[in-house]
C-alpha cells in the first residue's frame, strides 16, 4: 500500500512539475532569443513564465494540502479544483502561446465523469501535448474527446518532424525519462483502461486512451 501510494505522488509531481516547467523553458528561451530585437514579445514571453510559475505553485500547494493538512484540521493552502476536462481551455491557451496551435473536438454529450477519470483524461492530455511542445519542431496538434456510454476516449495527434524512440518521445537535449507515459499507462490501468502512444508516419505521434466509465 505505501509503494502504491508512493507511484501514485509521483505520477501527480511528475504531471505538475514536467508540464509547467517545460513550458517556462520553451517560452525563457523565446524570450533570450527575441529580448533586444523584439522586446514586446519578451515581455509576453516572460509573463507566461510568470503565469506557469505560479500555476505550478497553486498545483503544488494544493497536492500537499492533501498530503499534509495543518495540524489543527484546517489548511490554508489555495486549493484551486482539480484538473478536468472542463477546465482544458487554459492549457489548451498556454500550450499555443509556447507555438504549439491545437484544435479540439468534442464527440458525444459531454457529461460529469467520476473524479480520478476526469483528472486522468485531463493528463492524458497535458502530458501529450506537452511531450509536442518539448520533442517537436513546428506542427499542430488536434485533441479529441469521445464521450460514449461506457467509456470516455481521448485523442491527441500531433503532426510535423518528431524525435521518437520506439512508443516514447525522446527530446532532442536527452532530458527525457519516459516516465510521463508510463505513469499515465498506469493511471488509465488502475480504471481498467488502456493507452497507446506511437509515431504517425511523415512525423509527429498519437496518444490514443480508452477509460471505461460506469454509466451509473
Amino acid at each position: 500500500a505505501v509503494d502504491a501510494e508512493r507511484a501514485r505522488i509521483a505520477r501527480e509531481l511528475h504531471d505538475i512539475v514536467s508540464h509547467n516547467v517545460s513550458l517556462m523553458i520553451v517560452q525563457a528561451a523565446a524570450a533570450r532569443e527575441v529580448l533586444t530585437s523584439l522586446p514586446d514579445d519578451a515581455s509576453a514571453a516572460l509573463s507566461a513564465v510568470e503565469g506557469a510559475g505560479r500555476t505550478t505553485m497553486t498545483e503544488l500547494r494544493h497536492l500537499l494540502g492533501l498530503l499534509a493538512p495543518a495540524a489543527d484540521g484546517t489548511d490554508s493552502a489555495d486549493l484551486s479544483p482539480q484538473p478536468s476536462l472542463g477546465r482544458l481551455s487554459p492549457l489548451i491557451d498556454r500550450i499555443a502561446f509556447a507555438g504549439l496551435p491545437v484544435e479540439v473536438r468534442i464527440s458525444g454529450e459531454p457529461r460529469p465523469l467520476p473524479s480520478g477519470v476526469d483528472v486522468t483524461a485531463y493528463r492524458i492530455v497535458q502530458e501529450a501535448l506537452t511531450n509536442a511542445v518539448k520533442h517537436g519542431t513546428g506542427g499542430r496538434a488536434e485533441v479529441t474527446i469521445r464521450y460514449a456510454e461506457r467509456s470516455v476516449r481521448v485523442e491527441v495527434l500531433t503532426s510535423g518532424p518528431s524525435v521518437l524512440t520506439g512508443d516514447e518521445p525522446r527530446p532532442r537535449d536527452g532530458d527525457g525519462t519516459g516516465r510521463g507515459l508510463l505513469g499515465l499507462r498506469q493511471r488509465v490501468a488502475v480504471y481498467g483502461g488502456d493507452l497507446d502512444a506511437r509515431r504517425r508516419l511523415g512525423g509527429g505521434y498519437r496518444v490514443r486512451a480508452r477509460i471505461p466509465v460506469d454509466p451509473s
